[in-house]
């Protein structure tokens, strides 16, 4: 990292890369932090701060760093090939390996898609009574008109801003509490196995990788500086990269630690344990005041909209990059992708009727599709036919195959369980 920063003051073709240039490449890992504070994750940390305080701060620093790690590997994809996940798959390997895991991506899409439109319709709910199923066609319809009549910058800029609000509303929480800092400090660092934590544990691990953001993260990476082919351009690119990754994740980090010492600090010091995000702010309207639910229940809202913006896109992307072509909103296969993301995921919604169960389905579907869609990365970006140069060394291929066996096992463990205790 200090590299990086003495990097941004050499000369580069002729002129000096200044500090604020770094800002200007900003915005696509804060796309991919967006999956990483959906609805589901809200749901798992206040479930692990309602049952077992600050013991296990440590899963969000765990999750976090393997999530850098891939989304970093994946990121380089993009920038090397010009060629999104999608798009390399259909390229380099043979139509029997690609066509299956596209299209069971496309269906984790619109897994997806289903619990953040879920999400935004219970902070609906939460916020105006309106019900579940009017909340999700309203949410659905606005996601739809950001991304068919909005360019990628805007977009990017509704997203930024969107964060900004869930960032600010957990600090206005956290004012709210008295945290015990030395135990939160403890709780991220020090490891810990709580009686009865496994399941809330293997939760949280496990649906921080998306496969979702994975196609996505290679697709709008290439924004910023789409294609380039010499040398001195990518390695740039790479550095730039790496910061914003690194930027992204870490708030994502400290988003998803707020909700856990929000939690520790209010439901866990009374005894209530969270099942469910609705039973949250009814909760917190008597232990905080009105205000702190209405400011919960908003940034909720701006996380399923926001969430729900970046899984169509990522479907988009996934169906265009089957054809060949990058995520495009005017090209008809991107827009076909986005409208069978969104559009099927609403129809379950009329049919499954009860939120949980729809958001249980919905994390089955990831479990099962996610370990094809990890390996398949880290099969290409290792592959010195793909990314040339820039294949992954062998240590590197080592650690990223670990982390993906890691990741699909706790998805596995966690399917395997969720389909024991509810049939």
């Amino acid at each position: 990292m200090i590299n990086f920063f003495k990097d941004l003051k050499r000369k580069d073709h002729k002129r000096y890369l200044g500090g604020l240039d770094v800002l200007k490449y900003i915005g696509p890992g804060l796309l991919v932090t967006v999956g990483f504070i959906d609805p589901g994750n809200w749901a798992s940390n206040f479930a692990a701060g309602s049952g077992f305080g600050y013991s296990l701060l440590w899963v969000v620093t765990l999750s976090t760093i393997m999530l850098i790690v891939l989304q970093h590997n994946v990121a380089h994809l993009g920038i090397v090939t010009g060629l999104c996940l999608s798009e390399a798959a259909t390229l380099y390997t043979p139509k029997w390996v690609s066509r299956p895991i596209l299209a069971t991506a496309v269906l984790a899409s619109i897994s997806t898609s289903l619990a953040e439109i879920l999400g935004g319709a219970i902070a609906l709910s939460m916020l105006f009574n309106v019900p579940i199923i009017l909340g999700s066609v309203l949410v659905t319809a606005f996601v739809f008109i950001m991304l068919l009549t909005n360019t990628y910058k805007k977009i990017e800029r509704s997203i930024i801003a969107f964060v900004s609000v869930i960032g600010l509303s957990f600090i206005y929480e956290l004012f709210l509490v008295n945290i015990e800092w030395p135990m939160a400090v403890k709780g991220w660092v020090t490891p810990s196995f709580p009686e009865g934590s496994m399941l809330i544990i293997m939760s949280v691990l496990g649906a921080v990788v998306m496969p979702h953001n994975l196609f996505l993260h290679s697709e709008v990476i290439q924004s910023h500086e789409y294609n380039k082919q010499d040398d001195a351009s990518i390695r740039r690119v790479l550095k730039y990269e790496q910061f914003d990754t690194l930027f992204s994740m870490l708030v994502g980090w400290a988003i998803n630690s707020a909700m856990i010492l929000l939690a520790a600090t209010t439901f866990y010091k009374s005894g209530a344990q969270v099942t469910e995000l609705q039973q949250a702010k009814s909760l917190l309207e008597p232990l905080l005041g009105s205000n702190a639910a209405i400011i919960f229940a908003l940034a909720l809202l701006m996380a399923g909209i926001s969430s729900t913006i970046t899984s169509g896109m990522a479907a988009g992307s996934i169906f265009a990059g089957m054809f060949g072509e990058p995520y495009n909103i005017s090209d008809n296969h991107s827009r076909l992708g986005v409208i069978i993301s969104l559009g099927i995921a609403l129809l379950i919604i009329f049919f499954i009727g009860n939120p949980f169960k729809g958001l249980l389905i919905s994390q089955m579907v990831l479990s099962i599709q996610l370990p094809f869609t990890v390996f398949l990365q880290v099969a290409l970006t290792s592959s010195s036919k793909v990314m040339g140069k820039y294949a992954n060394g062998k240590w590197n291929t080592f650690v990223l195959y670990s982390i993906a066996a890691i990741v699909s096992s706790l998805n596995i463990m966690l399917l395997l369980t969720a389909f024991v205790e509810n049939y």
